[in-house]
């Protein structure tokens, strides 16, 4: 028996919607912040017997290969995204690409159970492949933000799925964290047991919490001829949605803005944690701490700029929250102790999740009402955002490379923020 047409704004498929953002950021949280940038560091300093590896000839620091390895991966799902998004919008195919992104992520990061260190070459091939599984997905994920609902409810919706995304996948780490710490109880040999066990069981997490999204999700499939030419047809499509976006100033300065600050923010994000483990010495226990209360803060911070924008408009919301983006690096070049870290660290918590939100419902509501290459518009989205970290990794991988530490870095990502901030000044967040 064929489904009905998906309803808009119905409660039912907002939350399914949602509840997608618990399966991924499970991921990103547990093993791409906190468990694996740990795990990582520890088994290959003891495979190595220092923080220098050897990789293809290259002799380099383990967190500098580390880096461009997540580039890279960031890299290669812009090329499969744009590929596959027009293709995605020609025959309803949005849901089933989502399938097989998260499908590849899970079972990458499943596979990072076999890294021990001396196997370097698959402790950096999987992350990138969880990356892109991860990233992929949330193309069409976001993309089925202006089908689900009105442009009117686009900031809720928004902030409400971040906020699903930090609240769940917080419950999922607090295991992690516990099996890591009473490793005993669970019958681990030491705690790096525990941590490769909590990569397989994150794995199974988002492969689970991720099927009442494709329940609930669905649109209406278009027949298409699968050959040669369908990858011309897709990017057809895909090049058809960028004439427009160029025709629009509104859309393509605030593309512009979302490049620059974009690769501020992902960057604060992947490196947080080796930082403070790098440049501070803080213990693994105190970072994951820090980052599970980044996590509470980053809920309060989506439903504040969620606020923010509805009684001042997203334009406003974004300056501030730019603004204090700006505060957060340069002050990160000067933190010499603990306290002063947990202070950013919280600064980060509460402009990371508004930031996101905004940003995604923000370019939902300029995308053109009743459009139906929705996939199109925010392979566009998605795409500037993973070119964004694969040119903010590069960087601070490069700095960090030549002077020897992260702190020089943290001024280049306070750089992008301000160029941000002058090209969201100065444009109007609506059509004209």
């Amino acid at each position: 028996m064929r489904r009905p047409v998906m309803p808009v704004n119905s409660p039912g498929v907002i939350n399914a919607w949602c509840s997608f953002d618990i399966a991924n950021s499970g991921y990103i949280l547990s093993v791409n912040t906190v468990l694996y940038p740990i795990f990582y560091q520890q088994v290959t300093q003891k495979a190595f017997g220092s923080e220098m590896v050897t990789f293809l000839g290259m002799h380099i620091r383990n967190t500098v290969l580390y880096e461009y390895a997540v580039a890279l991966g960031y890299f290669l799902v812009i090329l499969l995204t744009l590929s596959l998004s027009g293709i995605a919008d020609l025959g309803g195919y949005r849901r089933r690409f989502m399938q097989l992104f998260t499908l590849l992520g899970s079972f990458a990061c499943m596979g990072l159970f076999f890294f021990t260190g001396e196997n370097l070459g698959l402790g950096l091939l999987l992350p990138m492949l969880a990356v892109i599984g991860f990233a992929g997905s949330l193309v069409y994920y976001n993309s089925f933000l202006p089908i689900i609902a009105t442009p009117d409810r686009h900031d809720r919706i928004s902030a409400r799925g971040f906020s699903f995304g930090y609240a769940g996948s917080m419950i999922l780490l607090i295991f992690n964290i516990f099996s890591l710490q009473q490793y005993r109880w669970f019958g681990f040999a030491d705690s790096l047991e525990a941590i490769r066990f909590s990569f397989i069981l994150v794995g199974i997490w988002w492969l689970a919490v991720s099927q009442p999204a494709f329940y609930y999700l669905r649109e209406e499939r278009r027949p298409v001829q699968w050959d040669v030419s369908i990858l011309s047809r897709g990017f057809r499509e895909v090049k058809s949605v960028f004439g427009y976006i160029r025709k629009h100033k509104t859309m393509y300065r605030f593309l512009l803005a979302f490049f620059f600050f974009s690769m501020g923010v992902q960057t604060v994000i992947i490196v947080a944690s080796l930082f403070g483990k790098a440049e501070l010495g803080i213990s693994d226990t105190m970072l994951i701490m820090t980052i599970l209360i980044i996590q509470v803060v980053a809920i309060a911070g989506a439903y504040i700029f969620g606020r923010v924008s509805a009684r001042f408009g997203n334009r406003t919301s974004l300056l501030w929250m730019l603004a204090i983006w700006i505060f957060v690096c340069l002050s990160a070049y000067f933190v010499h102790s603990d306290v002063q870290f947990y202070v950013l660290s919280a600064l980060v918590g509460l402009v990371m999740g508004g930031i996101q939100s905004q940003a995604r419902s923000t370019w939902s509501k300029l995308i053109p009402a009743g459009a139906a290459d929705t996939a199109s518009y925010f392979s566009f989205y998605d795409s500037t955002e993973k070119l964004a970290i694969v040119i903010g990794m590069l960087g601070f991988g490069i700095i960090e490379h030549i002077t020897g530490s992260m702190r020089n870095s943290t001024l280049l990502l306070s750089s992008f923020f301000i160029i941000s901030l002058i090209i969201i000044a100065f444009t109007k967040l609506k059509e004209e």
